[in-house]
């Protein structure tokens, strides 16, 4: 057994997100001879609120190290866990190095800022590294060409940091091939000799059985009113907000054409806020009462936690994605959605993996965009009136389809296979 270790800002009881790739990977890795050691911030010291529930879903004798983290009290001067954990992470690693505990050292970002890190360790101890990117890291968000901008500033650091970081990496790692795309290209000689690999979050019905166990109640909606209660959760990207505006221009049309069916439906968004922990930062319901359809729609813009959220998708009667107008975006969301045993209702670019699983997987219904191209609200009300009235939803089926393909399991296998060949010098073809 080799032993890699994975650097994550958060992991549970963080909430976010992006913690979770590490902890899915670490449930299965040594089943395919890697020994995870995860090495993350310190719970004490997340801004967002946790959910001690989560470390239920942790794998048994799991060594996790939390780093020493600076806190954002009594002086908030960065948020980021990325730069408040990044000495501490070093460290760590370097301790293990030190020790001969490690035979790799692999980054999940964000953090992007703890992406260095890798890089850092090797120079010193000659320790292979690698970088997963669960999302791109210099990206042209709107606001970047505004100088003296925070967005202005971040996408200039990352501009430079990133070609530093990535350097004598030996695996490059992905949700999907559009994450590294344009850093591949940038850095042709990453491209040239870094192994690389793409896997979705992937899911396991272990998270959906700890949900079912705990038997919370649901507080967005009751399930047993009569309403349709579809829900959509997660953080809404920008290049999104033309998503939903599609979405919503659609709830109008329907609305407008199919009375009856538009009072029985009830979206709920939760976590689409401006922050994650910002009770008031509604972005949905303001588009929503512009297009008169405030009363199918409600909002919670805060985030809940995860088990919280699985209870609420496997309690609904269906469960919306809204996807970006980029191509390469693909939704973590999909995976867990795929499992939750409920229909799926999409929006995502034509081009984005995650719509041949969700078609394959015969979960639900998908819209397909683009960039150049958005649907006609007419369009998205009739597929959702067809999706609404379509009772041939079989989640055993669904399950079935997906099979190991989208599982954990599998994004663990192909992660083992990969890091085989990083640590053995064995380049992409």
């Amino acid at each position: 057994m080799k032993t890699v270790a994975l650097v994550s800002g958060h992991f549970p009881p963080s909430n976010l997100v992006g913690a979770h790739r590490a902890r899915l990977w670490s449930r299965y890795l040594p089943e395919f001879g890697w020994t995870p050691i995860v090495v993350t911030g310190d719970p004490a010291k997340y801004e967002e609120r946790p959910d001690p529930d989560l470390e239920r879903l942790v794998a048994p004798h799991l060594r996790v190290i939390h780093a020493s983290t600076f806190s954002t009290r009594p002086l908030r001067l960065v948020g980021d866990i990325g730069v408040r954990a990044f000495v501490g992470c070093y460290r760590v690693l370097a301790a293990l190095a030190a020790r001969r505990e490690i035979d790799f050292v692999l980054v999940t970002i964000p953090s992007n800022f703890l992406a260095p890190v890798g890089r850092l360790i090797h120079r010193r101890y000659g320790v292979p590294f690698g970088i997963d990117y669960q999302d791109p890291w210099v990206n042209r968000w709107p606001g970047v060409e505004q100088p003296l901008t925070k967005a202005w500033f971040s996408y200039r650091l990352a501009g430079m940091l990133e070609p530093w970081s990535v350097r004598d990496a030996t695996l490059i790692t992905a949700m999907a091939p559009g994450y590294v795309a344009g850093m591949l290209e940038r850095n042709p000689e990453v491209a040239g000799k870094a192994v690389q690999a793409f896997m979705p979050m992937g899911s396991t019905s272990e998270d959906f059985d700890a949900a079912r166990s705990l038997d919370r109640p649901t507080f967005l909606f009751q399930p047993a009113d009569g309403h349709f209660h579809m829900i959509y959760a997660g953080a809404l990207l920008p290049a999104g907000l033309d998503v939903l505006d599609v979405f919503l221009g659609g709830l109008a049309e329907l609305q407008r054409t199919a009375p009856e069916l538009a009072a029985r439906l009830r979206v709920h968004f939760v976590g689409t806020g401006t922050s994650p922990d910002d009770p008031q930062g509604h972005r949905v319901i303001p588009r929503a009462q512009a297009l008169g359809v405030a009363a199918m729609v409600t909002e919670h813009p805060h985030r809940i936690g995860y088990l919280d959220t699985l209870n609420h998708l496997g309690k609904s009667s269906a469960v919306l994605i809204l996807g970006s107008t980029e191509r390469h975006y693909t939704p973590s969301k999909v995976f867990q959605s795929i499992q939750s045993r409920r229909p799926i209702f999409a929006m995502l670019h034509a081009e984005s993996s995650a719509v041949e699983m969700i078609r394959s997987a015969r979960a639900g219904r998908v819209v397909s965009l683009s960039q150049a191209f958005l649907p006609e609200p007419v369009t998205v009300a009739r597929e959702l009136r067809t999706f609404i009235e379509d009772s041939s939803y079989d989640p055993d089926a669904v399950e079935t389809l997906a099979g190991d393909a989208l599982s954990a399991r599998a994004s663990a296998r192909a992660l083992a296979v990969a890091l085989d060949r990083a640590s053995s010098g064995k380049a992409s073809p």
